[in-house]
């Protein structure tokens, strides 16, 4: 598994790539990124709430795991 972090809503969190993934990591961090932005413009409340309580995130093939400090609010957002 690589770790690796990124910047959101200006505090660093973790991201932990699964080793088996083929697509490579910087492409899956874009993809990631990408959607968090256009989730926290465009989207729901609960998903909103979740990303800005993140303490990881973990990717599992073309899915981010997004773990929140309350286990209820952890969501499963597809990449593509």
């Amino acid at each position: 598994m690589k770790t690796t972090t990124i910047t959101v809503q200006e505090k660093l969190v973790p991201v932990y790539i699964d080793a088996e993934n083929t697509q490579p990591a910087q492409k899956m961090l874009r993809l990631l990124t990408s959607a968090l932005d256009n989730k926290l413009t465009n989207g729901k409340r609960a998903l909103k709430n979740c990303i800005s309580s993140l303490i990881s995130i973990e990717i599992v093939g073309s899915e981010a795991i997004l773990h929140s400090y309350r286990e209820s609010d952890t969501l499963a957002l597809s990449l593509y």
